[in-house]
């Protein structure tokens, strides 16, 4: 099947306005499903719902793991017709997972890294930070943050899927209808050639907010719906703002209310600008408005051009469980956050690799169902934690009058005088993964590699590095582990002074590797699962090693 090549995909020079399109996006062909062809229903291991980001990056793990799956959707292109480019900033995180399934140097190529961020009240810095001075930022071989519109990134999703094959993606397909039982999930499936069933073992819900499965499966929600209103402004100028993240929690061009700005690719710059509570969405997305409120800003001399515009407001929910039987919700299906810190889509495709690999490692049949209960408890405690810290966030950029104006009103005015307060302005709490960063390695003197390639060496297997020179009865012990039915690869991790004795070793000349693992003494070991989140570390090689493998794995 012929496809655009995204790379060269641009946005359009013409005005669009809230529910026009701003930017080109490919269009995929439909392709007669063989349920259509052979006028039969077909069973599937994995059926995912939704191509949005989640559901391609679940589907894109999968295919890199050797998983067969479906993945339905009911549009024919990436992105949202209409909708700009959502989701802009993604998180070192993200990008590691993004480089592990192949696509994070088209993104690297085409997006814009940042790391510094500036706050301000009024006129005046309140509050500044440099990502690559974080320990936590500083050792992978992913940068702190790419902006780059979300369509992009599907849009490498898709052929990177295409190129792996395993995952059958299937355009212009829409679930209209579903049922499940103890042995297996049916969906109808409405296409443009006439409608057809299949049956699947596990159903991943990826289609977002509105989504018909929380009613097919009557799972529990929690929402709160906000009155604080926005207005997007995708633009492009002919002079340059710095590459930088610049928020003001009270903007003197924007009447004292706060706003948001970013550069993404193509030089597209996204402004966020906070309305009046009851202001007209028709109102303040007009062309002549938009000008004045861009005028106001960087002055009648800057020349704009205005790629796409469009208000919104905010909501946020969350499920209170992310499975139902057979089918597990992610990304948006599974909650909605109001959009500061980049906890949105970076949540979804964190959602997904946690879920690829624990799915492979089943169907593999190297663990019992059981592990899949796990994705419920670990994404539904981060969904649960990236709602509240956002509604804070909310609160303090919309204080209600009275004590959170009071405290609003003190904090800026002590930040502008005092360090120690400066923290406590809150325009978005970046997340911190608790993730093995994908640092460098050497496989030997003078060839190197990073984190991520072990974790592709050990195939969806649960990895252990063990640091330092063993005794021979030692790495020994180790072979018959890795060999032993359950999905592990071992590996030695050996410094500039060790000499290699294990057959299956590599470098860590800096020492960086062992202090990404919360510095695990020599000697000692560390569990990685193949999502590079630290499952347990030890001081020796003994039987807390194995009992922690087996912790890992939910055995």
């Amino acid at each position: 099947m012929n496809t655009p090549s995204f790379q060269d995909v641009q946005f359009t020079n013409g005005y669009e306005f809230t529910q026009g399109t701003g930017y080109t996006l490919p269009e995929y062909a439909f392709v007669t499903p063989p349920e259509l062809v052979q006028n039969k229903t077909l069973r599937h291991a994995v059926v995912i719902v939704g191509g949005g980001i989640s559901g391609l990056t679940l589907a894109c793990g999968l295919a890199n793991l050797g998983i067969k799956a479906v993945l339905l959707d009911e549009d024919n292109t990436v992105g949202v017709k209409g909708a700009s480019s959502r989701g802009i900033c993604y998180t070192q995180k993200s990008l590691e997972i993004f480089q592990k399934l192949g696509i994070f140097d088209r993104i690297a190529k085409k997006g814009i890294q940042w790391s510094v961020g500036r706050t301000f009240a009024g006129n005046d810095e309140v509050y500044n930070f440099d990502l690559k001075q974080q320990s936590n930022f500083s050792l992978s071989q992913q940068p702190a943050f790419i902006n780059i519109q979300q369509f992009y990134i599907e849009g490498y999703l898709v052929e990177r899927i295409q190129e792996l094959g395993s995952v059958d993606l299937r355009w212009q397909s829409r679930v209209t209808a579903f049922k499940q039982n103890k042995d297996f999930a049916t969906l109808s499936i409405e296409t443009p050639e006439g409608t057809y069933q299949l049956q699947a073992d596990h159903v991943i819900d990826a289609t977002g907010s509105h989504t018909p499965f929380h009613a097919w499966t009557g799972v529990g929600m929690e929402s709160k719906k906000g009155d604080d209103r926005w207005c997007i402004a995708d633009v492009r100028f002919d002079t340059h703002p710095p590459t930088e993240r610049h928020t003001w929690i009270e903007a003197p061009f924007n009447e004292n209310r706060a706003v948001w700005q970013h550069l993404m690719a193509d030089d597209v710059w996204r402004i966020d600008y906070q309305m009046a509570p009851n202001a007209d969405a028709a109102y303040i997305s007009r062309e002549d408005v938009v000008r004045e409120r861009l005028e106001r800003q960087f002055g009648k001399k800057v020349k704009v051009d205005i790629v796409w515009v469009g208000p919104y407001a905010y909501k946020s929910q969350c499920l209170t469980t992310l499975r139902m039987g057979r089918v597990f919700f992610m990304g948006d299906t599974a909650k909605i956050v109001n959009p500061f810190g980049a906890r949105g889509g970076n949540t979804g495709v964190a959602d997904a690799d946690n879920l690829a690999w624990k799915l492979a490692v089943v169907l593999r049949g190297h663990a019992d169902e059981a592990l899949l209960e796990s994705y419920n408890d670990e994404r539904l405690e981060a969904a649960q934690e990236n709602v509240k810290v956002t509604r804070r966030t909310a609160r303090f950029l919309r204080p209600a009058d009275g004590i959170e104006r009071a405290f609003r009103n003190a904090t800026i005015s002590l930040a502008k005088q005092f360090p120690f307060a400066r923290s406590l302005i809150n325009t978005g709490r970046m997340a911190v993964a608790t993730s093995v960063q994908n640092v460098k390695i050497q496989w030997r003197p003078g060839k190197t590699g990073a984190l991520n390639d072990l974790l592709q060496w050990a195939d969806g297997r649960l990895l252990i590095l063990v640091f330092g020179e063993q005794s021979k009865a030692s790495l020994k012990r180790l072979q018959e582990l890795s060999v032993s039915g359950l999905p592990v690869r071992c590996v030695q991790v050996l410094t500039k002074g060790d000499s290699a004795q294990a057959r299956e070793h590599i470098w860590d000349p800096q020492g960086h590797l062992q202090s990404a693992c919360v510095s695990v003494p020599a000697g000692g070991w560390a569990v990685i699962r193949p999502d590079g989140y630290l499952a347990d570390t030890g001081k020796s090689v003994n039987g807390d090693l194995i009992a922690a493998v087996a912790t890992s794995l939910c055995l």
